[in-house]
């Protein structure tokens, strides 16, 4: 009989063999189909460059470097979009490194200024969470109404809002379940008495079971991201209001959070990030909105008595 022998495993690949792989691994590891199409569309632009056919073996932090500025001179990409491809880029070749396929370096993201994030105004809010009136609106309006209410309500994204179930609405104990999260992680969050009294009277008319949907299309099925998205953009525009992105509510709630001196660790839990680090972001992304109110807040003007007399000399 023959003795089995251990086969070497092939590390002279090309880049296209080398993908094959690494999307393997992926599904392997139960990465969401989001993830790996975001892989796919993201790192065809280093595959344009490097080519596919070319050994994976002669990638080097050179390479890399070529690459940044391949993608800032020939695509004019600006540097926060260069960072998104360098990300998806960091992944692939880690784990062409952890298989031996390539020698091992750090991919490092570079240095981007980060543009203050856009929310919606204290006026703008008011208009669009005014009540429209029940007797005389659609059901599509008015559930619109509600959604964006539960946005502004939670700082959930949109994905998440919309596989909420009405089971997962917990009235007596004042708490929302989320089931399907980005990370895949289920979180409890806090309902708050406002929402839960919008959601309460919502339900009544919407009907339906505890395994359906809490926000479904006009025949209380489950909806698509790109319905609600275009739901939102009508709704906002009917009431004068230019800004329609639905994550535009996820970063208005996270901004009023810290305006009101809410903590970054209870944030960080709220808004699903494992990392306090992406949280850390929120402080800086804001601007000058971080100046209200500033005197009221800040130490040595709330504790001095005397900051409006002038200092005599001598």
């Amino acid at each position: 009989m023959e003795k089995i022998k251990m086969t070497k495993k092939d590390t002279n690949l090309t880049t296209e063999k080398a993908f094959e792989l690494f999307i393997r691994k992926c599904k392997v590891k139960n990465l969401t189909d989001k993830s790996i199409v975001s892989y796919q569309e993201k790192l065809i632009h280093f595959f344009r460059f490097y080519g596919e056919n070319t050994d994976i073996k002669d990638i080097t932090s050179d390479t890399v470097d070529d690459f940044i500025l391949w993608l800032r001179d020939n695509n004019k990409c600006n540097d926060i979009t260069i960072n998104s491809y360098l990300r998806s880029l960091r992944a692939f070749l880690y784990y062409c490194m952890e298989c031996n396929y390539i020698e091992h370096f750090k991919v490092k993201l570079i240095k981007a200024e980060k543009k203050v994030k856009e929310t919606y105004t204290d006026e703008e809010l008011e208009r669009l969470l005014k009540k429209p009136d029940t007797d005389n609106c659609s059901f599509s309006e008015y559930k619109t109404w509600v959604f964006e209410n539960y946005l502004i309500g939670t700082g959930n994204r949109i994905s998440t809002a919309l596989d909420v179930q009405i089971g997962d609405i917990n009235f007596a104990d004042g708490i929302i379940t989320l089931r399907k999260t980005k990370n895949r992680k289920q979180q409890i969050i806090p309902l708050s008495k406002t929402l839960a009294d919008i959601l309460q009277e919502y339900l009544e008319i919407r009907g339906g079971e505890n395994d359906s949907p809490l926000f479904c299309n006009d025949y209380g099925q489950p909806a698509s991201t790109r319905t609600y998205q275009q739901l939102v953009q009508r709704f906002n525009i009917k009431r004068n209001v230019n800004k329609t992105s639905c994550h535009l509510f996820r970063h208005t709630f996270a901004k009023n959070w810290i305006l009101a001196g809410g903590d970054m660790f209870r944030l960080q839990k709220i808004l699903g990030h494992s990392d306090i680090s992406v949280t850390k972001e929120y402080v800086a992304m804001f601007g000058t909105d971080l100046q209200l109110d500033f005197e009221k807040f800040n130490p040595l003007d709330r504790l001095s008595g005397n900051k409006n007399q002038k200092i005599k000399i001598g």
